[in-house]
């Protein structure tokens, strides 16, 4: 093979991957219905004018057909998947004094949607082979003031929800799924999203299905269904007076618009989770025959990895240079590439620093809130920070590439190890 193309070899790809977002006939027709009939926005709270309208809207078809797909009772459309969180959290009642679990390894709205509802956010180790919420470490993490767990589908492969499950019921605890990741995701061949009180999705631009933006609440319960519809509008109830507001609600409504461009995007999702499934199975049999990359494990019981990401470990022993160099090598090798979250949730100035107004002065029948000392979380989640450390992330539009496609990314991360002596005792290259 040639020499690297950090060093000036010729790079083993010059085309682009397949681009992102994916979109066609289905998201233009879908559209074009909305625009021509001057309905771009819904009244499904209060005072319905005309039923019939609410019915062929294009945000309550999406909630059914979305709901339906992943074997839930009931579909909440809203904002943006950060609101999902918030809204789930206080249709479950969850606020002031109330402690809820999350993993560090994570996008931040998971820990702050907590706080948003004036609850404390408390940390919980992940498993370094899946990068999920370890069970192993939750009943430590619990305390009189625990509420609710919110175990994050990382990159799209289930979290161990027997384990999980079992100690929320022991505890008397509320699960709150993040399944950001994981559309048409699942576990023990049942659809991730409706196995705990609640599930949420984003469909921000970057996730497996999008709309640029928007998101979904799903459960099986009707009371917490009837209760997430209420606080994305307004706090309102249905079939009561416009002007009559129950519950401090506000507006996480999602367009219609948004909508239409999302029951285009379900059209493909079976078809596209079936070809990321095949693509990052095979690049886990492949690229772990490398020496010091270890993809992460599929346990038997995540039985549709969605593969959001695909996640590597980067063992810099084994494989004999920095993570940065192989970064920046493979980068220059055509291959889009990261290292994913730099330091775990509490590492954030936020949390350090404690910027968040809800954490002061509040307290429950348990008494004061007392302050968290969120940089001790650094000693009890060792694997977070290690995963920061070690991840290498692959762009989730690669696991929708052709075969050869992905045959280039096994061929750049060969030629880094064939030619890693050229990189040897360099912590990081220009990119």
């Amino acid at each position: 093979m040639s020499h690297l193309a950090i060093r000036g070899g010729k790079p083993i790809r010059s085309k682009p991957f397949p681009l992102w977002p994916v979109f066609g006939a289905e998201e233009e027709s879908e559209l074009l219905q909305v625009l021509r009939s001057g309905q771009w926005w819904v009244n499904a709270c209060g005072d319905v004018a005309d039923p019939q309208a609410v019915s062929a809207a294009k945000t309550t078809e999406f909630a059914r057909k979305f709901a339906a797909y992943h074997e839930a009772a009931f579909g909440i459309p809203c904002s943006n998947g950060s609101a999902a969180l918030e809204i789930a959290l206080k249709a479950m009642r969850i606020g002031p004094g109330d402690e809820v679990i999350v993993p560090p390894y994570t996008f931040i709205a998971t820990a702050t949607a907590p706080l948003h509802v004036g609850a404390t956010p408390v940390f919980c180790d992940i498993n370094f082979d899946t990068f999920n919420l370890d069970p192993a470490k939750l009943s430590a993490a619990i305390t009189p003031r625990t509420r609710a767990i919110i175990p994050v589908h990382f990159a799209g492969a289930a979290a161990d929800m027997d384990a999980i499950r079992a100690i929320a019921e022991k505890h008397g605890l509320a699960i709150l799924e993040d399944a950001a990741h994981a559309h048409g995701g699942g576990w023990k061949g049942k659809k991730l999203g409706g196995l705990g009180a609640a599930g949420t999705f984003s469909f921000q631009f970057s996730k497996n299905m999008t709309a640029g933006e928007g998101g979904i609440i799903l459960t099986q319960d009707p009371a917490l269904a009837e209760l997430c519809e209420s606080h994305v509008w307004g706090g309102r109830n249905p079939g009561r007076p416009w002007y009559e507001h129950h519950r401090l609600g506000w507006n996480y409504r999602l367009s219609e618009f948004h909508a239409a461009v999302l029951l285009g995007q379900l059209s493909r999702l079976a078809a596209q989770t079936a070809r990321r499934m095949e693509n990052g199975r095979s690049l886990n049999a492949r690229i772990g025959e490398i020496p010091g990359l270890l993809p992460l494990q599929l346990p038997a019981y995540a039985t549709t990895p969605t593969f959001h990401l695909f996640v590597m470990r980067f063992e810099e022993a084994a494989f004999g240079i920095s993570r940065a160099a192989f970064l920046a090598a493979l980068e220059a090798e055509g291959v889009p590439c990261s290292s994913g979250y730099a330091f775990p949730l509490y590492k954030n100035p936020l949390f350090l620093q404690q910027e968040f107004y809800p954490s002061r002065g509040h307290a429950n029948s348990l008494g004061p809130i007392l302050p968290v000392d969120y940089a001790a979380f650094a000693e009890t989640c060792p694997a977070a920070e290690r995963a920061c450390r070690d991840a290498v992330w692959l762009e989730q539009r690669l696991m929708l590439a052709s075969r050869e496609d992905l045959d280039d990314v096994v061929r750049a991360i060969e030629k880094i190890w064939q030619h890693r002596t050229e990189l040897q005792g360099l912590e990081a290259l220009p990119r």
